[in-house]
């Protein structure tokens, strides 16, 4: 008798690509002519990819992935089986996404998310906690109070969320951050520093 294989067939696995693909599009609030824009790739073939209508190529997805800054392989689905990689389910909430990074209860507890662009008005609220942030990409816009600041990638902005608060997208592409939130109101706490250099330089 010839083996019987339990793994999923090519034709099987190419049919998830488009759920995939769209799935990836929305979560991050593109539109087709944004993601067209971004990758050089015709919005037919996008649209006909998502459907199943088109053969996915590597041709194609790679500039997909790079837009969307995932792992080809997230974008075509590895066998989960071995797999040691964790696979985390995203929430969506208030038009934007969160995945949480941390499973374990307690505090503070970690996410990645990735903020829409906004086209509504800031509303600030309050609510018990601290927060930290760290801008992956995009701009961030953070109402705090008496601040209106606007963030780049590589910054971080920490506050009491006890003050009225807002953040969200300020450009049109949507923003991802890697925020820590405290519900007890904890904050991060620094181990140890880098060491200063000495401005006057060595021998001085």
């Amino acid at each position: 008798m010839g083996r019987v294989s339990s793994e999923p067939s090519i034709d099987s696995t190419l049919s998830g690509v488009g759920p995939r693909l769209r799935r990836a599009r929305t979560e991050r609030g593109l539109t087709l002519a944004a993601l067209s824009e971004a990758t050089g790739i015709s919005t037919s073939t996008l649209s006909r990819l998502e459907s199943g209508r088109r053969r996915p190529t590597l041709e194609l997805l790679l500039p997909i992935s790079q837009a969307h800054q995932v792992p080809l392989d997230e974008l075509v689905g590895a066998p989960e089986v071995g797999d040691p990689r964790v696979r985390l389910t995203p929430v969506h909430a208030h038009g934007g996404t969160a995945i949480a990074l941390t499973r374990s209860p307690g505090s503070p507890r970690a996410y990645k998310m990735v903020l829409p662009p906004r086209r509504s008005a800031p509303d600030p609220r309050t609510h018990e906690g601290y927060e930290w942030f760290y801008v992956l990409s995009g701009r961030v816009r953070l109402v705090l109070a008496d601040h209106d600041l606007v963030l780049g990638p590589g910054e971080v902005a920490e506050f009491d969320t006890r003050l009225p608060h807002w953040f969200g997208s300020a450009g049109e592409e949507p923003a991802e951050i890697l925020s820590l939130f405290g519900p007890q109101g904890e904050r991060l706490h620094v181990r140890a520093r880098p060491k200063r250099r000495d401005p006057a330089g060595p021998g001085r």
